[in-house]
């Protein structure tokens, strides 16, 4: 069951990220690919910077971190033509 709660706040976060990020967007469904990837980077993020977050509201908030820094490393390599 706990898995289908990661996916499920993998995908608010993917969605949250991608309004946060305008223009860093890439989607409805790559955002939510990317808040799934995000919870996973974000844990490794607050990891090394010692913080933990608890109960849905920390992995939201953790996911949406990863989320965004996921997209912001995207918008770097992604070509300025290419839309």
């Amino acid at each position: 069951m706990n898995f289908i709660w990661y996916i499920i706040i993998g995908i608010v976060a993917g969605f949250v990220a991608g309004k946060i990020m305008r223009g860093g967007g890439f989607g409805l469904f790559i955002n939510l690919i990317v808040g799934i990837i995000g919870g996973v980077l974000g844990g490794w993020v607050f990891g090394l910077l010692g913080l933990a977050t608890t109960g849905i509201w920390g992995s939201l908030i953790t996911s949406t971190i990863g989320a965004i820094i996921l997209l912001w490393i995207v918008s770097i390599f992604k070509r300025p033509g290419n839309n």
